[in-house]
């Protein structure tokens, strides 16, 4: 495999970077109900180690769009664990495990940030904060595993068929 990005692939993996935060921005008024980890996962499966492009450029735009905090510093890495935890699943084509991956990653996504918390304000910090965000963890597992369940496979065949044509472009 070349590790050169094409111009074309620059242009599609802004593309995406750009629908992602679009996408999560529309739904926006959702609390914790975003398509992000369904389309990180997308990227993972179609686009193997480039999915780093996409992903990255999501993460830039919402430091670019919302500002630094102290929250970005979860953004560096939240993203990467879910990237890692779809790399085995791969040739994984029905929906139902890609569904469980993504709501158990939106259940977690609280415990996930905590490391952080641990590091601001110290364990009872991070566990008030952990505990009191459970039922917008609950919320984010509900919405992650339904888009996923709904969305998986047709995206799947869109983004493989686009990026299909590209390549042999």
């Amino acid at each position: 495999m070349d590790k050169k990005l094409t111009v074309r692939q620059i242009v599609l993996f802004g593309m995406l970077g750009a629908l992602i935060f679009a996408a999560k921005y529309v739904m926006a008024f959702l609390p914790n109900i975003e398509p992000v980890s369904l389309m990180v996962m997308l990227c993972v499966v179609i686009f193997g180690g480039k999915a780093v492009y996409p992903i990255t450029l999501y993460v830039v735009m919402e430091f670019l769009f919302y500002g630094l905090g102290l929250w970005n510093i979860n953004y560096l890495y939240i993203w990467a664990i879910l990237a890692f935890a779809a790399w085995p699943m791969r040739q994984t084509r029905s929906a139902l495990p890609w569904a469980i991956l993504s709501g158990t990653f939106g259940l977690l996504f609280g415990a996930l940030c905590a490391p952080v918390d641990v590091v601001i304000g110290g364990f009872g910090y991070a566990a008030a904060k952990w505990v009191s965000g459970i039922p917008f963890d609950v919320a984010h597992c509900i919405g992650n595993f339904a888009i996923a369940l709904v969305m998986f496979v047709p995206m799947r065949n869109l983004l493989e068929k686009l990026y299909a044509k590209l390549e042999r472009s």
